[in-house]
């Protein structure tokens, strides 16, 4: 296969709030923050103690049969049971027992792709179901998923950096995957971190402005295996600049708004998502409990967008080209960035600060 140019995403050191508003932020690139302090929750949160904390609360989680989740087509069902089986059953190595065997009549299109690809499941190695969890808000149409009011014993180990006001924050999202777990790749609307807390995690990224060579259906690449992807199907996807990390426990990742992101636990592992605005609030859809509906400008423009299409529509086929390169022509010329420092992946300024900046991952 045609290899797909690589990147190291860089690794930080002493980043207090300074450095990063100073030094990181700026750059609007991923960048990994590492010796930052999470709070008792690196040594803590063993499988026993989260599920001591967390208890016999109902959590909905996904369970997939393939360690690929897809949620474009839906290769998953949702489960609901008590946390701390969760945990247990999401950190076991082999199970006893599966949800898979349990499914009723609407269920059986995943069945039969099971069984279709069971013995290409078993070479491989992965015999066993995955599971995934992100929490949700109290109620899941209007609240963000919040640490602290789903898991407050929980909440008291995790330090959420204090590197945005307290006022811009929006969700803090508690994440839990089966060993080799790998979620679709897609696009948050607002600034995050991702704190791996515990096991290790790599990270793929992707530049907005690679989002032509990613298949994008929704806010979702149709690109599910982007290690060896299928290259008939999605021949623009080499063109795509990646940008990797492995995340170790107590790493943090800043993952800029509308880069593209897609994760592989490499072992059992808990983490937690903090979001925050960094547009002004009512740039924001406010009926987003996940934020990750596109902004309200940004979702008018697209149905502007749809309707000038349909007029297009009115037209043959040689003026719909015609009138259609125009369209493009003056997107292009009014809404592209020219500059060359936003395809770099360090800011010109941390070129000459030796000891922050390490290049190993």
């Amino acid at each position: 296969m045609e290899l797909q140019e690589r990147v190291a995403v860089p690794i930080f050191t002493e980043v207090d709030r300074d450095v990063f508003l100073n030094e990181v932020y700026p750059g609007r690139s991923p960048a990994v923050l590492r010796g930052v302090d999470l709070g008792p929750c690196v040594d803590r949160w063993t499988v026993e103690y989260l599920a001591m904390k967390g208890g016999q609360r109902e959590v909905k989680i996904h369970v997939s049969s393939v360690p690929q989740m897809d949620f474009l087509h839906k290769n998953f069902i949702y489960r609901t049971l008590p946390f701390d089986e969760f945990v247990k059953k999401a950190a076991e190595t082999k199970h006893s027992d599966f949800f898979l065997a349990e499914v009723g009549s609407d269920q059986l299109d995943l069945l039969r792709i099971v069984f279709l690809h069971w013995d290409k499941l078993l070479a491989l190695g992965f015999q066993e179901e995955s599971y995934y969890l992100r929490s949700l808000g109290e109620d899941v149409r209007k609240e963000p998923a919040d640490l602290s009011r789903q898991f407050p014993d929980l909440a008291e180990d995790f330090h959420t950096p204090r590197y945005f006001e307290p006022d811009r924050f929006f969700s803090s999202v508690f994440r839990i995957s089966s060993c080799g777990l790998q979620l679709w790749t897609h696009y948050d609307v607002m600034d995050n971190l991702l704190a791996q807390v515990t096991g290790r995690k790599r990270v793929a990224l992707y530049r907005p402005q690679d989002a032509l060579h990613l298949y994008l259906n929704g806010d979702k690449s149709e690109v599910l295996d982007i290690d060896a992807p299928d290259l008939k199907r999605f021949p623009e996807f080499i063109k795509a600049k990646r940008y990797d990390c492995v995340l170790e426990p107590g790493d943090l990742l800043f993952i800029p708004a509308l880069w593209f992101h897609n994760t592989l636990a490499l072992h059992f592992g808990v983490g937690v998502n903090v979001f925050w605005r960094h547009l002004p609030a009512d740039a924001y859809d406010k009926k987003d409990p996940y934020g990750n509906k596109d902004p309200v400008a940004a979702a008018r423009a697209l149905q502007t967008l749809e309707r000038a299409l349909h007029a297009l529509d009115e037209l043959p086929a040689e003026y719909r080209d015609f009138y259609g390169r125009r369209m493009v022509q003056r997107i292009q010329n009014r809404t592209y960035c020219h500059n060359p420092e936003s395809e770099t992946t360090l800011p010109r300024s941390l070129s000459h600060k030796p000891g922050r900046v390490s290049k190993d991952l």
